[in-house]
């Protein structure tokens, strides 16, 4: 059974970093486009970076130069490390991944992680 597992979140200050992680495991055959979403309560789920396979990368407006995406398809991980946070960064984090599982081997599904909270505030 495929899983994305993350950590990584927490409080910090504004102007702090934070590093994600994402691990997916249980099944897999392929892992395509990886990706980190943000929910803040009463919003719609916003994507905040996506990395391809061979790592090419697309950042939100509100999060480039400020954020970096990275990926170790080696160990199906996918990283968030994010400097100069904002209170406005405040949110639940969820990663996620197309995957191609060993129970449907012909397609690529999306996966989701179950979040991480992240809060930046004094």
């Amino acid at each position: 059974q495929v899983q994305l597992v993350e950590s990584g979140g927490g409080l910090v200050q504004p102007g702090g970093s934070l590093r994600l992680s994402c691990v997916v495991s249980g099944g897999i055959l392929g892992v395509g486009t990886m990706a980190w979403y943000r929910q803040v309560p009463g919003e719609q789920r916003e994507v905040v970076a996506t990395i391809g396979t061979w790592g090419d990368t697309d950042y939100a407006d509100s999060v480039k130069g400020r954020f970096t995406i990275s990926r170790d398809n080696p160990q199906n991980t996918v990283h968030l490390q994010m400097d100069f946070l904002k209170p406005e960064d405040t949110a639940v984090y969820y990663c996620n991944a197309a995957v191609r599982p060993r129970v449907a081997p012909n397609n690529y599904l999306p996966y989701w992680g179950q979040g991480t909270q992240v809060t930046v505030s004094t």
